[in-house]
């Protein structure tokens, strides 16, 4: 059974830092995290300290089907879990605004 897990803040920046985990595990997923954001793989740990960062991993994650059920399946999520935490990260990531 999957596990339902709170939307706060602090879990929801849990979710996302094992969403940008699953990312880097894979490195075609990496890659086209990376290519997508323009964030260079050298940048992506100063990228992390920018408010909107985690909330924008899990943008990407949620913006393809495929890659979302293989995450929450593997992280033992409901996806609507992973949208939750989205939520509660609130924000924009600038790589989000036009």
């Amino acid at each position: 059974m999957k596990q339902r897990r709170q939307s706060t803040p602090e879990s929801a920046e849990l979710v996302a830092i094992a969403a940008l985990s699953f990312l880097a595990e894979d490195p075609e997923r990496l890659g086209l995290f990376l290519s997508v954001s323009g964030i260079g793989p050298e940048a992506v740990r100063a990228a992390a300290r920018e408010p909107g960062f985690l909330a924008g991993v899990l943008e990407h994650i949620l913006g393809d089907e495929p890659l979302l059920l293989a995450f929450a399946d593997g992280a033992g999520l409901d996806p609507a879990d992973i949208a939750r935490a989205r939520r509660a990260l609130g924000g924009t990531w600038e790589r989000d605004v036009p």
